[in-house]
């Protein structure tokens, strides 16, 4: 799959193009969900550094994910796909059918991409495997921020 495919936003492979834009939120609202405590509390830690993004809660599976990005509302929700219980994928499923606005990025620490397509069609805006490197990371969550921005802009409220 690549860039040009329709139904993907932004690829793993593929390089967003920087690191943030005049269309950007004073500070995204970021939901991290993975079970593996290390590498949530790490993630976190990376994200909280940037004083464009709030991270506003963590979950450990996916029907914990579910039912914070309901209370909490955040614009980005990092969605790990292998989690016990509820997997990262229905819960992208059940995210995106209760609230259209909140973008999901699904990661992954599988180096097999075939959970790509799958991730798009359950609504993901993107899909990073954990290999990439955080400016890669980094780039894609600011690619999709910048996207979530702009649809929020053109809704009217």
């Amino acid at each position: 799959m690549t860039n040009s495919d329709p139904k993907i936003l932004t690829w793993c492979d593929q390089p967003a193009a920087g690191y943030g834009s005049d269309l950007m939120p004073p500070q995204l609202r970021v939901l991290v969900a993975d079970d593996h405590r290390l590498f949530a509390e790490s993630l976190m830690t990376v994200l909280a550094v940037d004083e464009r993004i709030d991270v506003v809660g963590v979950a450990r599976d996916g029907a914990e994910a579910a039912k914070l990005a309901e209370e909490l509302r955040p614009d980005i929700v990092l969605m790990d796909i292998n989690m016990p219980g509820t997997d990262g994928l229905e819960a992208t499923r059940r995210i995106r059918s209760a609230d259209s606005d909140t973008a999901v990025i699904v990661l992954t620490g599988e180096t097999d991409t075939s959970n790509g397509s799958a991730a798009i069609e359950a609504g993901a805006h993107a899909f990073v495997r954990k290999d990439q490197s955080l400016e890669r990371f980094m780039a894609v969550f600011f690619e999709v921020g910048a996207i979530v921005s702009l649809f929020a802009q053109q809704s009217p409220n």
